[in-house]
C-alpha cells in the first residue's frame, strides 16, 4: 500500500480563527474607507487571499492610495497576531482528530504567512503535530484557489498529489487541493449555506475525519 500524507487548511479547519480575521479585516479597511462588515468575509471572502478581496472592495467602492496598503496590513497581520495568542481556540474536535492520525504524515498549507501558522498553532497546542511541515501561499508566492500551492506542499513532503488527501473548510481550498488531483475532504460547518464541490468528501465535524480517512485507506489497500 502507498503511503499516505495529510495536508490541512489552518483558518477553519484546524483553528477558529476566522471570526478573529473578520473583525481586524473590518477595522482596518473601514479605515481606509473600504465598507467591509465582519459578516461579509464569512459570507464572500472565507479563505481569500486578503489583497483579492482589497482588489474586489476596490472596484464596487473605488481604489485606495496604494501607499496605504502595506502598512495597513502590516498593523493589521500585528493586531491579528496579538489576538490570535490570547484569544484563538482550536476547531471542536480538531485535536482529538489529530491525535488519532498522528501516526500519519501531516502538513499545514494555508493561504496565511509562515507566522500566523505558527502563532495559530502554538496558541492551541497543535504545532508539535506538525513540525515545521507548515506551507505559507506567501513563501510559495501562489494562492488558493491556484493548485500550486498544494502541489508545492505535497513535492516539500515528498509524495505525489495522488498520495495526498486535503482537509479544507473554505470553498477556494477545496478547489485547489481538486484541480491539483488529491482526494479531498471538505469541512463543511455551514451546510446550510454552502454545497461541497462536486468530487469532494463532505464532513461537518472533525471528529469524524478519522473515520473517512480510515474508509479511504482501506479502499487503497483493496485497490492494490
Amino acid at each position: 500500500m502507498r503511503p499516505l500524507c495529510l495536508l490541512f487548511d489552518c483558518d477553519g479547519t484546524l483553528v477558529d480563527s476566522e471570526p478573529l480575521l473578520a473583525d481586524e479585516m473590518a477595522t482596518s479597511l473601514n479605515a481606509v474607507g473600504l465598507p467591509f462588515q465582519a459578516s461579509d468575509y464569512i459570507g464572500e471572502f472565507r479563505g481569500a487571499r486578503f489583497r483579492h478581496i482589497v482588489a474586489e472592495l476596490e472596484r464596487r467602492h473605488g481604489t485606495v492610495d496604494a501607499h496605504r496598503l502595506e502598512p495597513l496590513e502590516r498593523e493589521m497581520r500585528a493586531n491579528l497576531n496579538r489576538r490570535l495568542a490570547t484569544d484563538l481556540t482550536s476547531i471542536e474536535g480538531a485535536t482529538e482528530a489529530l491525535a488519532t492520525l498522528s501516526g500519519i504524515p501531516m502538513g499545514v498549507v494555508s493561504n496565511g504567512p509562515e507566522s500566523k501558522i505558527r502563532t495559530s498553532l502554538q496558541a492551541t497546542g497543535l504545532d508539535e503535530l506538525f513540525g515545521d511541515h507548515l506551507f505559507s501561499a506567501y513563501d510559495a508566492q501562489c494562492w488558493k484557489p491556484d493548485p500550486c500551492l498544494y502541489l508545492h506542499a505535497a513535492s516539500l513532503m515528498g509524495f505525489a498529489a495522488a498520495d495526498c488527501v486535503a482537509i479544507d473548510d473554505s470553498i477556494v481550498g477545496v478547489q485547489a487541493a481538486l484541480a491539483a488531483g488529491m482526494t479531498v475532504i471538505h469541512l463543511n460547518r455551514f451546510p446550510d449555506v454552502e454545497e461541497t464541490p462536486e468530487g469532494a468528501i463532505a464532513i461537518t465535524s472533525m471528529f469524524q475525519l478519522p473515520t473517512v480517512i480510515s474508509r479511504l485507506t482501506q479502499a487503497q489497500a483493496m485497490a492494490n
